[in-house]
């Protein structure tokens, strides 16, 4: 347990935690739309084969997370008057709305071929054009603060508000949009309303998106800059950049044990529709419930991770809930194929959601944690190469979750090929064993990458102690080579609400 407490607090002011933030809900509007709906709309209601829809959904993961790092080292070098992020979060909203459009509004008719090539070509370009806001608004958060816990704030504004664009389209979709009618009882199957409902979801994310890069730019004078040597980018520095950040052992643990965790999000995610609409046999109705459970576990990851890595460091906490973001999930699918629940269980739904708060706070704890160790991995690197590389930082870890979640996506359309699962299904007449098989996956198999992830995170070294030990290293090196200190962040405004953040 860490027992060293920082020299001297830092408190950002409530309103650009909360303006940073905001631009996650965008971005979640737009990347949850295409990862939780995309799939299940080109393969059940427009017949594309499961298999090339998740071929197109993992090509466009994989070409996007080869852009990541590329954004990352430019933004990292990049010299403005708007400084080096956000020239990029103003430039890529009016492109990712108009991308997600396209995706969910194809021509009428198109074959099987040109309807696939229409989905990876759309929904490749809505994710490049995101990871010109996605990464370098991530970097901004990590460079926001230079305190220990305060970081783990900053980073569970962005992990809450990720949740409010998720959900929030999620309920909006299941209430509003996918209602059952008499000729479709589940309202996901009615191809109708997939057209308006993007134009809705663009309109949103392009407004929030603007928004969260106009009321950030006040930060841009206290931000760091790129030191005056620095060379330009180009492709002999970037490959210089990768090396650098590869070379830190405690960002290639986080690295790796991202990657296995992301394999079983991009797994779980692509069959989470299939699983309750054909294993459970929920309707869209209920699915929306689900929210509840979603609430109240990043709730309490927005609550509680800060005191969590004040009492027991940023390490132990990404052990534990790893492990538990893992386990929980499959609880119910292992509980079903053991016969304990069913479709028929009475509340199986409340069943349901008790465990989703549990997976919930378990992945927003985790996603904090590790966000706010990447700006401390930041500060290490400072002190060894004297640049600072969040962009990179960040970007990097991107590309290792993209290429994952696109193994993730390719498994999950495989999965339902190998299991025979049948396009255009209709709840209750999907045979036995295929949804036997369906729950396998989506259960017990899918945790096993998790829990290698666990082991990974377990390697980590950053404590609170030493992370307090590099900053005091770093201020010493600047005030040696007559480098300008940076100026503290705005104090918190004591006549505004209290930060629901801060312990």
């Amino acid at each position: 347990m860490s027992t060293t407490p920082p020299a001297a607090p830092e408190r950002l002011r409530l309103d650009t935690k909360f303006f940073f933030g905001i631009g996650s809900a965008a971005e979640a509007i737009a990347l949850y739309s295409v990862t939780a709906y995309a799939l299940f709309y080109y393969n059940q209601v427009l017949g594309l084969p499961a298999e090339l829809a998740g071929l197109a959904i993992s090509a466009s993961l994989f070409l996007d997370g080869i852009s990541d790092p590329l954004v990352g080292s430019l933004s990292d070098r990049t010299r403005s008057r708007l400084g080096r992020r956000h020239p990029y979060m103003f430039a890529a909203p009016i492109p990712i709305g108009l991308s997600l459009i396209a995706i969910f509004n194809p021509p009428a008719a198109l074959g099987q071929w040109a309807l696939f090539a229409w989905f990876a070509v759309f929904v490749t370009l809505m994710r490049q054009c995101m990871t010109f806001f996605h990464t370098p608004h991530l970097a901004l958060g990590g460079e926001l603060s230079r305190d220990y816990l305060e970081r783990s704030r900053v980073m569970s504004w962005n992990n809450f508000f990720a949740w409010v664009g998720a959900a929030g389209t999620a309920f909006f979709a299941l209430s509003y949009v996918f209602k059952a009618t008499p000729e479709y009882p589940r309202g996901l199957l009615n191809p109708e309303p997939y057209g308006p409902f993007a134009w809705w979801l663009a309109g949103v994310a392009i407004l929030v998106l603007f928004a969260s890069a106009w009321f950030t730019r006040d930060q841009i004078p206290r931000l760091p800059k790129p030191p005056e040597h620095l060379p330009k980018f180009s492709p002999f520095e970037f490959f210089g950049d990768i090396t650098k950040v590869i070379r830190n052992l405690n960002y290639l643990w986080l690295l790796i044990a991202f990657f296995f965790l992301s394999m079983m999000i991009g797994l779980r995610t692509g069959l989470n529709l299939y699983m309750g609409t054909f294993y459970w046999e929920l309707t869209s109705e209920q699915l929306r419930w689900f929210i509840l459970g979603s609430a109240a576990g990043y709730i309490a990851g927005f609550s509680f991770s800060a005191r969590l890595h004040g009492a027991f460091d940023k390490r132990m906490t990404m052990i534990v809930w790893a492990v538990v973001y893992s386990v929980a999930p499959a609880l119910p699918n292992i509980l079903g194929q053991f016969g304990v629940i069913g479709a028929d269980t009475p509340g199986l739904l409340w069943i349901l959601i008790a465990f989703s708060v549990v997976g919930y706070a378990s992945a927003s704890v985790l996603n904090i944690t590790v966000m706010s160790a990447l700006a401390d991995i930041a500060d290490e690197n400072e002190l060894k190469f004297g640049v600072r590389q969040e962009g990179v930082l960040y970007a990097t870890r991107s590309l290792a979750a993209k290429v994952d979640q696109a193994i993730g996506a390719l498994l999950a359309g495989l999965v339902l090929l190998w299991i025979s699962f049948p396009a255009k299904a209709a709840p209750g007449q999907v045979a036995p064993e295929v949804v036997h098989n369906l729950a396998l996956w989506d259960g017990a198999l899918a945790a096993i990458p998790g829990l290698i992830a666990a082991a990974f995170y377990a390697k980590y070294a950053i404590t609170r102690t030493k992370y307090e030990e590099t900053k005091r290293l770093i201020a010493e090196k600047r005030a040696a080579e007559g480098g300008a200190v940076e100026p503290p962040p705005p104090l918190a405004d004591p006549d505004v609400a209290p930060d629901p953040a801060n312990p």
